[in-house]
């Protein structure tokens, strides 16, 4: 952490903010990244937590300095972190009935099916998303997921196993409240492997009457090459 106190049109304010990443939660991550315009005072008042308009009456705007070196590197990090596989071994939430430790690494499964369906379903948008605004052609080596779908998925993937209830959409994500409180260090590598392990997501979503439509079109082309086969024999 760094930490400094510093002098407002008022008196004193103290001031501290993570210099490491391992020291950023999800949800500070997802505010930072939703900032329509961010600045280093925005920035400052996400990761302190003070509010922006305390912080805009300190006196020397050059008091922030440090405070904006260390956003430059956190910056640096979390590209890093993107581009990293290590996915922690486990995970642990701070409840309001106690903690819980998941073993991640002994099921990176998704489940139950309605928690796969919704975190397919996620992912596929999230990709769709992508494609169609940047374009299809080297989507999978430019694509990063937005920490928002990030934080969904990890709701589909981690509810069922820290409450030991059942699926229910509309608690998954309420649960998405839990996963925010996660280190960012914890939580992107885990969403990442999800989004990896899923290419097949990235095509759109067909109705039954479409796919219904495609199979006959190959069905017919089928007949068509087989009686074309037969014919020239």
């Amino acid at each position: 952490m760094i930490a400094k106190t510093l002098k407002t049109t008022e008196g004193k304010i103290n001031i501290k903010i993570p210099s490491t990443l391992a020291e950023v939660t999800l949800g500070q991550m997802m505010e930072i990244q939703e900032m329509p315009v961010l600045n280093d005072l925005g920035a400052i008042s996400i990761l302190s937590g003070i509010p922006i308009e305390e912080l805009q009456n300190v006196q020397d705007m050059n008091d922030f300095q440090a405070f904006g070196d260390a956003i430059l590197l956190l910056s640096h990090q979390i590209k890093n972190l993107y581009n990293g596989d290590a996915i922690p071994k486990k995970i642990t939430f701070a409840l309001n009935e106690g903690s819980k430790t998941i073993n991640v690494v002994d099921n990176l499964s998704v489940e139950p099916a309605g928690a796969f369906m919704a975190a397919r379903d996620t992912i596929a948008e999230e990709i769709n998303g992508y494609i169609k605004q940047y374009g299809e052609a080297g989507w999978e080596e430019s694509f990063n997921p937005s920490l928002k779908a990030c934080c969904q998925v990890l709701a589909h993937y981690f509810y069922c196993k820290v409450t030991g209830k059942k699926y229910n959409e509309y608690e998954d994500e309420e649960f998405c409240n839990e996963i925010k409180k996660l280190r960012v260090t914890e939580a992107l590598p885990i969403a990442k492997h999800f989004f990896t392990c899923y290419p097949g997501l990235s095509k759109q979503k067909i109705s039954f009457l479409h796919r219904l439509r495609q199979c006959l079109k190959k069905r017919l082309e089928y007949n068509r090459l087989k009686n074309l086969s037969i014919s020239t024999q």
